[in-house]
């Protein structure tokens, strides 16, 4: 039993921060299963007066699903957006844009779920849908003319987006219309967060703060000493300057990404900033 635990142990320390969000996900619906009425705890009421005295369902109930097949679908989405999206941009950025998006959805859900024509009231949400679709989004708009592989052909980013936006304001006519509108929450934040950074604003950063402040709170470590470290930006990956213009552009955007894989989005300069945004498109 205890090689079997340390086995778990060691798979679950070598996921990406995605795929434990996956994890968490399949954990909670199991539980939701065994113990139904706990998930009761983690949707966001369809109400404002409803909210007050569950705030922390703003973000809880991205990780609620009621049905095998809803939840099942998010996921696929959202593992397959992981590999694409880390190995361009870091772990803490792809967490802001997932729960940023879940946020921005439901305060979409709060203010307008009145008005929309529906068969049933007082519906709560739940569903990671609009965290999914904020990552799917950020992509699409970030690298628009990227091409992906769909089963037996190639398609642009940009046309997959514009596809989910067309699915999800027609949904609001449909039988789930407040998913529709947690799900252009989640539209609005992923092309919102791609188009401030390719100014070069990241505005994930005072969300990423702030949830570092409570995971800090929460810690309980001796202080170390303080260490200087000092950046070289006059070189690009390890290399000089001089060196990386003489290579092709595959071969800089790999310099790059692999910069991107060793210390993260935020260790590049604004000139491989920049040179990364012109290759995407």
């Amino acid at each position: 039993m205890t090689s079997l635990n340390q086995d778990i142990k060691e798979k679950l320390v070598r996921l990406n921060v995605l795929e434990k969000i996956i994890v968490i996900n399949v954990l909670v619906f199991v539980v939701g299963v065994i113990f139904k009425p706990f998930l009761a705890w983690l949707e966001l009421p369809s109400e404002f007066s409803g909210f007050v005295f569950k705030p922390w369902t703003i973000i809880t109930y991205s990780f609620v699903h009621y049905g095998f097949l809803h939840m099942a679908l998010n996921m696929l989405w959202l593992y397959f957006l992981a590999r694409m999206f880390l190995n361009l941009f870091s772990s803490k950025m792809a967490l802001n844009i997932y729960f940023l998006g879940a946020i921005f959805g439901g305060i979409l859900y709060l203010l307008f779920y009145e008005f929309l024509p529906k068969s049933q009231i007082n519906v709560p949400l739940v569903g990671a849908s609009a965290s999914v679709r904020a990552l799917l989004i950020f992509l699409c708009a970030y690298m628009p003319n990227k091409e992906v592989r769909v089963i037996t052909f190639n398609i642009k980013l940009w046309y997959i987006g514009v596809a989910i936006l067309a699915i999800d304001v027609l949904g609001l006519l449909g039988g789930n219309g407040g998913g529709s509108l947690a799900h252009l929450g989640g539209v609005f934040l992923g092309y919102f967060y791609a188009k401030q950074l390719t100014k070069g604003n990241d505005i994930g950063k005072g969300f990423e703060k702030f949830m570092d402040s409570i995971v800090n709170f929460f810690k309980f470590k001796k202080k170390s000493p303080l260490k200087t470290v000092h950046k070289n930006k006059s070189k690009v990956g390890g290399y000089t300057k001089a060196d990386f213009n003489e290579f092709n552009n595959q071969k800089k955007i790999d310099v790059i990404l692999d910069k991107i894989s060793k210390s993260g989005y935020d260790s590049l300069t604004a000139e491989e900033k920049d040179f990364l945004f012109r290759a995407g498109k």
